[in-house]
């Protein structure tokens, strides 16, 4: 069974030929203090260097949430056809909403979405639940007042890598603790983690580049999850894959080959088949861990399987 389109066969060489300049994001490991929080503060200041420039429909604000304001970014289009929830990646310690201003900035302008990137609480000084709590307390803000303020009551959830991971949880908490499954209209998983555990490939994808190693996921979910047992990385609050999966609406799950969450992909796509759970299944070969930051095609054929999704799913 092949699980992408021959259509993309031909890009093959030029992902190859990328995964050999494959941008230093890190810090080397001799350099990084011991204490969770001193690291994790440098690594969140190594990362400022290499954000991107703020779009200018970008728009700051805050929302209330379960411990004070939580601050918030939204792109909102002339007479919005519906929303979205976005949730930014980093692995639960790092990252913020301006990461993906110019997704989120395309997203609005071409589908006429109003959305809404939550600037959640990260680990390791606030670890589980704080974040998924935050992303929950936004869905729920943008369910209350999506009506009055954007003229409609319709939403979509996505996020890529640790931000995937929380789009799921928190779809799940929309259906299971706010009640309002029926206004979601899709769901768009990129390269998320679904098993807190590790998946087989968290241990070896093979040898391939990548912009993940065992070590990295292991300390993030450390902080996000301090001392807890496998046991109780199976909750399905924690870890989606363990959870009912059925009822929820359409999801894009989106995975490279190369990527050390790959298996996470695979195993929650078909958990959602099985539960009947309408879902599509994204694979791009020889790609890594984020490689949708690569102006390449793989990147182009993703973003346009994400524009026909969401046309499709746009009441």
């Amino acid at each position: 069974m092949k699980l992408w389109d021959e259509s993309i066969e031909g890009y093959r060489a030029e992902a190859k030929a990328l995964l050999e300049q494959l941008p230093f994001t890190g810090i080397p490991e001799a350099d990084l203090p011991e204490d969770p929080v001193a690291r994790v503060q440098l690594m969140r200041e190594n990362m400022r260097v290499m954000e991107p420039e703020p779009s200018p429909m970008a728009v700051e604000d805050t929302i209330p949430g379960p411990a004070g304001d939580i601050p918030v970014r939204m792109f909102v289009p002339d007479n919005p056809r519906a929303m979205f929830l976005h949730i930014h990646g980093g692995g639960w310690i790092v990252g913020h909403p301006q990461m993906s201003d110019v997704d989120n900035e395309h997203v609005a302008k071409r589908h006429g979405l109003a959305v809404l990137s939550v600037d959640y609480r990260l680990a390791p000084e606030h670890p589980y639940p704080a974040g998924p709590d935050d992303c929950e307390a936004a869905a729920a803000w943008m369910l209350e007042h999506g009506p009055e303020r954007w003229g409609t009551d319709k939403m979509f959830i996505g996020g890529e890598s640790a931000g995937g991971h929380l789009a799921a949880a928190t779809l799940l908490r929309v259906r299971d603790r706010l009640g309002a499954i029926d206004r979601v209209l899709g769901t768009n998983l990129v390269f998320g983690i679904y098993d807190l555990r590790g998946t087989p490939s968290v241990y070896g994808n093979g040898g391939n580049p990548d912009m993940l190693n065992p070590q990295n996921l292991q300390f993030m979910i450390e902080c996000f999850t301090p001392s807890m047992s496998d046991a109780e990385r199976r909750n399905a609050d924690v870890s989606p894959l363990f959870a009912d999966l059925s009822g929820l609406p359409s999801c894009l799950v989106s995975a490279g080959t190369y990527d050390h969450l790959l298996d996470d992909s695979l195993f929650f796509a078909t958990r959602l088949a099985a539960a009947e759970s309408p879902v599509e299944l994204a694979v791009y070969p020889d790609s890594p861990h984020g490689f949708t930051l690569f102006p390449c095609e793989m990147t182009r054929v993703h973003t346009a399987r994400l524009n026909a999704w969401i046309a499709s799913k746009m009441p």
